[in-house]
This record gives structure tokens, sequence and C-alpha cells, in this order.
């Protein structure tokens, strides 16, 4: 399947409706009061990296976010639709927000996930991303999984 990866508005009807499909998917696994997803608005903010994967037809398939923090990126929103699915698309834009994270300084990108987001897990765990413990205001509950990567070596020695 042929990509192309940019970064985007989240405010277009198309990436909404991709944002409402993970939604909706999220709604059932998780309760709400154990999901810590990021709304339109804030995705938005210029500090976030909002990227969009299209097919060759233009057609919006899946979407990432990461949001840059004074000490680290935090990886949002990652979303690929179940047909595009296993064809590299997630992979694509992971790269491509690793890439243009770290083009703005970012030497470190974390995640919350939950535990039975199985693909989820193994995708990350593939990529390199470990298991840790909760950071800045997630309280550590048992429907979070954290996970971190070091993109560049720390220059705090």
């Amino acid at each position: 399947m042929h990509v192309n990866i940019a970064l985007e508005s989240p405010k277009q009807p198309e990436v909404m409706e991709l944002i409402a499909e993970l939604d909706a998917y999220q709604d059932t696994l998780y309760p709400a009061e154990a999901r810590y997803a990021l709304d339109v608005d804030s995705l938005a903010l210029p500090h976030v990296l909002f990227a969009v994967a299209r097919g060759a037809d233009g057609v919006a398939v899946g979407c990432g976010a990461i949001v840059l923090n004074d000490d680290y990126g935090e990886l949002k929103r990652m979303y690929v639709r179940p047909d595009a699915r296993g064809k590299g698309a997630a992979q694509r834009v992971i790269e491509f927000l690793k890439s243009a994270a770290c083009l703005q300084g970012c030497e470190t990108v974390l995640l919350e996930t939950g535990p039975y987001s199985h693909q989820a897990l193994a995708f990350y765990e593939k990529r390199g991303y470990r298991r840790r413990g909760p950071y800045a205001e997630y309280p550590d509950h048992p429907l979070s999984v954290f996970m971190g990567k070091q993109l560049a070596p720390s220059r705090q020695m």
C-alpha cells in the first residue's frame, strides 16, 4: 500500500472521522475514566505534531500525534483503519513522527496505552518501546501500560 504521511490539521472532517473511529474502538475496551485521549482542539495546538497517513487515492487511513513537552514527547492518537493495517501505514506514521520530533529536539517518546490493546502493545514493543512506570500526571492504574523509547542520547549526564 502506497501511503503518504504529512503533518496536517486534525480539524478536517475525514480526520475527525478517524479519531471518532478510534474513540469508538477504545469505548469497547476501557471505561471513560481509564482513557486519556486528547480532543481535536488539543491536537491542533502549536506544540503538537499531528500526522495523517493517506493512501494513493488521497483518503486518510491513519493518524498519530506527538505532544512536545519540555523533557519528552508523548505519542497520542495512533490509529490506522482496520482495512489498512498490516501494510506499513502505522510504521510510516510512527517513523515520520519520530523524525519530526527529533527535528524539534525531542530525545524521548513516552506513551500510555491499555493492557487490552494487544496489537498496539506488540507494535510498540517491536519498535523498541519498553514498559516503564507512570509519568507526568498519569495515575498508576491497572488499565494503563506505560512505555517509552529513547530517540537520542540524553544531554543530561
